[in-house]
């Protein structure tokens, strides 16, 4: 019997376990450093009436070192190596179960260890056919950050920041939060495995980073997201372009004027992620109201007067929609309706029309003399009046005029200038007129005597010319 004892010990590394005794546990283990690790494992053994009703002791050691020090074992009697001591962690035997948990394992942990069972006086066996290596290396797996929900601008939110590996319920790892989102939380906050805090739009795009740091080694892994917040509209502007200019101009202001035939560019641009849907409205959009454009750009091609009003951009977003509106004013030069005049009673009446946008000044001119609203002399009186887009004027001229006399009207914006003129005969009011018959009586008879007098030289000389003139008698002689 004791041959066969001794013939396992000869066998060195390769010796198997003794009839009974069985081990089952996988014999090479990789683990990062600061992690932990369940490495399972059962085992069986011979059980003789004489240990049934002893107390079952499993035990693991570190190979080579003697039974006296264990680095985890159920017995409490049994002193425990002060580097293990808490972080290796035996499984309830009574189920052959032995099992090792490993928390926050260390560089030194690298080893071989190995497995012994106790029962009574029969029962007091070392597997040592298999063993557990265990070999440490260097911490490169980094936490996961978990976003439960999209991140919405405005809902208070919840990250949690976890290492893969690491022990649940471990002291050993301490967490912090860095980045721009969260620079306003306070310290407790920012040292928890769940980070709450409220995203704001400008959070957008920003870099969030978990760091966890094991606190007895000292090393630290950490991973860094890009925050995805998702937020409304906001900043909504309108950019235009006119009159062949491709750089677009930031419109400020609500009414815009536009020449008139002028082409128009509208560019509506939206601040919110995800990007929202814009459109174009003439007027303000009212529900089942057809666009006129479902994108951002607007083109207006040679503006009428009759197109002119108002146009608002909608930007449509699943947190919200906002709008933003202009008007355009259709501005043009002068164009004129006129001047036409009448003589009433004893004075020279004139009216002139003119349409523009803005709405035009219109002047009267005599000549090269300007014609002022309020006259230093009774000669003449203008008076005017505007309505929207027209100015009318309206001219009264009482004093004797000048022969053949030229009188504009002129119509002026900050568009252009028109005007038009009329020609008129001299006429006089019928005061003067009295007074003048008897110079034309006098004309007129001036003119008959001397057509009389050459009516009467012309048929003298007829008669002279062609009758040869008054024939003398020859006396007949006797």
């Amino acid at each position: 019997m004791v041959p066969l004892l001794l013939l396992p010990l000869l066998w060195g590394g390769s010796l198997q376990e003794q009839a009974g005794y069985e081990l089952g546990v996988q014999q090479l283990v990789s683990v990062q450093e600061g992690l932990c690790i369940h490495v399972p494992c059962s085992f069986s053994y011979p059980l003789s009436s004489g240990s049934s009703s002893s107390k079952l002791y499993t035990y693991w050691y570190r190979h080579g070192d003697s039974t006296t020090s264990a680095v985890a074992t159920n017995n409490l009697n049994k002193p425990l190596k002060r580097e293990t001591q808490g972080r290796f962690l035996l499984a309830d035997p009574k189920t052959n179960n032995c099992s090792l948990s490993i928390r926050d394992i260390r560089r030194s942990d690298t080893g071989t260890y190995v497995f012994r069972v106790e029962r009574g006086r029969n029962v007091q066996y070392t597997y040592r056919d298999k063993k557990l290596t265990l070999r440490v290396t260097e911490l490169t797996q980094k936490p996961d950050i978990l976003i439960v929900e999209p991140l919405k601008s405005g809902h208070p939110t919840e990250l949690t920041c976890s290492l893969p590996g690491s022990c649940q319920g471990g002291r050993a790892v301490a967490f912090s939060w860095v980045g721009a989102a969260v620079v306003s939380l306070n310290h407790q906050k920012l040292h928890s495995s769940v980070l709450t805090f409220t995203p704001r739009p400008q959070d957008h795009g920003t870099n969030l980073t978990c760091q966890v740091k094991h606190l007895s080694s000292l090393v630290t892994t950490e991973r860094t997201i890009w925050l995805n917040v998702f937020y409304a509209p906001q900043s909504l502007t309108i950019g235009m372009s006119f009159r062949n200019v491709t750089a677009l101009k930031i419109v400020r202001d609500t009414l815009i004027p536009i020449l008139e035939g002028e082409s128009l560019h509208l560019l509506c641009v939206s601040d919110s992620n995800p990007p929202a849907q814009l459109s174009w409205f003439q007027g303000s959009p009212a529900l089942n109201t057809i666009p006129i454009s479902t994108t951002g750009i607007l083109e207006l091609p040679q503006i009428r007067a009759g197109e002119e009003g108002k146009f608002t951009c909608q930007a449509q977003h699943l947190l919200g929609s906002q709008n933003i509106s202009l008007s355009l004013s259709v501005v043009y030069p002068p164009w004129l309706l006129g001047p036409s005049c009448s003589w009433e009673d004893e004075c020279l009446h004139c009216s002139c029309s003119s349409q523009a946008q803005p709405a035009p000044l219109l002047r009267w001119r005599l000549g090269d003399v300007l014609l002022e609203g309020q006259p230093s002399n009774a000669s003449y009186k203008v008076t005017c009046s505007s309505a929207g887009p027209w100015t009318n004027s309206s001219l009264s001229l009482s004093a004797g005029l000048s022969t053949h006399f030229r009188l504009n009207c002129e119509a002026e914006n900050v568009h252009g200038t028109q005007r038009a003129s009329v020609l008129l005969p001299p006429r006089y009011c019928p005061r003067e007129q009295q007074g003048s018959w008897p110079l034309v009586l006098t004309l007129i008879r001036g003119a008959l005597m001397g057509v009389g007098f050459l009516l009467t030289y012309g048929l003298t000389w007829l008669y002279y010319t062609r009758c040869g003139g008054p024939q003398r008698i020859k006396p007949t002689p006797d």
